[in-house]
């Protein structure tokens, strides 16, 4: 659906040149949710920018849909960019005119007949839930309601391709996800290919099935979703990461939990892969050992269970141990030590004692 090979963006800032995108290559598959993720500076706008053809690269070439934009003239450009939808962070809408008249308004430009403009308004606000607001102006609207309008208005031509620029950032948590499920059934209804530039790993992790991770205007990353999430290599990657999970205790937070509890504390990695909280229980139960949760969480990342359980294991000491070594040979263990005993350090396949993975250096 998009190709860019080689894409380089710069800018000339005073006598200073900035090269906000850097010699990105990438594809994004027809009929699948895109994620762009990096902080402010990264060059994930400017990215969007070039794929619908806002912007011209400065080396490198952007396709969609089969048709390659770079170089084309602006006269060839403006129906390319009639098959892109595009959704702001700060919704845009037009306050001079109704929620019907900002979801018309790119049909009037196109040229459509006022009785099929009423007809594709019409269809495009009940889709998104605003079907009784149609007469209202978007100063009536809440945040998310605004923000639906502006997901029907960049539906209604119909187009294959739908840019989001950080169109949640603006909204509260409880709408953010109403949005995001009306985003999941524009592409599985309409089958609409969506790419979503964000800040938040909660975002990606609840609605992409890939995600390109950007930092000074490259790809650093770049994969499933899940895969990111189990195994990131890079600095910036695990910083998303662990703002998105919180599910493992601080250095802190495991002092206070030694002090406060008599038996062994161990932080045990949670994935439908390796290990499930029902499997973690059955490993302790076969060995004699109690265990309580005593911190962690488990979130979904692309539909499939991810986190951590912090655990406070009690038993015979010997008992105990084996138990560890078990877990340890099936996920990642980190044993923060208790019950009279310095910690283990983080465990993993090979063994107590042995290297984190790559999941435990991103805590």
């Amino acid at each position: 659906m998009v190709e860019l090979r080689g894409v380089t963006k710069e800018f000339t800032d005073g006598r200073t040149r900035v090269r906000a995108v850097d010699d990105v290559s990438l594809d994004i598959d027809r009929g699948e949710i895109f994620g762009v993720i990096g902080y402010s500076g990264a060059g994930k706008s400017t990215l969007v920018r070039l794929i619908n053809a806002l912007e011209a690269p400065t080396a490198g070439t952007v396709s969609v849909d089969g048709t390659v934009l770079t170089g084309l003239p602006e006269r060839r450009l403006r129906p390319a960019r009639a098959g892109v939808g595009f959704i702001f962070q700060q919704f845009n809408l037009l306050s001079s005119r109704t929620v019907a008249g900002n979801v018309a308004y790119p049909l009037t430009v196109a040229g459509w007949d006022r009785a099929s403009k009423a007809a594709r308004v019409a269809e495009l606000l009940d889709f998104v839930g605003l079907a009784d607001k149609a007469g209202q102006r978007p100063s009536q609207l809440s945040g998310g309601q605004k923000q639906r309008v502006g997901i029907a208005r960049a539906l209604a031509t119909s187009p294959a391709l739908l840019l989001a620029d950080e169109a949640t950032s603006a909204l509260d948590p409880e709408t953010t996800r109403d949005v995001l499920d009306l985003l999941r059934r524009v592409n599985r209804e309409l089958g609409v290919t969506i790419v979503v530039i964000t800040h938040e790993m909660s975002v990606v992790t609840y609605l992409c099935d890939r995600v390109a991770v950007m930092d000074g205007g490259r790809v650093v990353e770049l994969g499933d979703v899940y895969d990111i999430f189990a195994n990131p290599r890079e600095p910036v990657t695990r910083r998303f990461i662990a703002t998105a999970l919180h599910d493992r205790p601080r250095p802190d937070v495991v002092e206070r939990l030694l002090e406060r509890h008599q038996g062994r504390i161990v932080t045990v990695a949670v994935s439908d892969e390796t290990a499930t909280s029902t499997a973690i229980t059955d490993v302790l139960r076969h060995h004699g050992v109690d265990s309580a949760i005593v911190y962690g969480g488990i979130t979904e990342v692309g539909a499939r269970p991810f986190g951590s359980l912090t655990l406070e294991l009690t038993g015979a000491p010997d008992d105990v141990r084996t138990a560890i070594a078990d877990l340890a040979a099936r996920t990642e263990v980190v044993d923060h030590g208790g019950a009279g005993t310095p910690p283990g350090g983080p465990s993993g396949p090979d063994g107590p004692g042995g290297r984190a993975t790559g999941t435990e250096a991103a805590r």
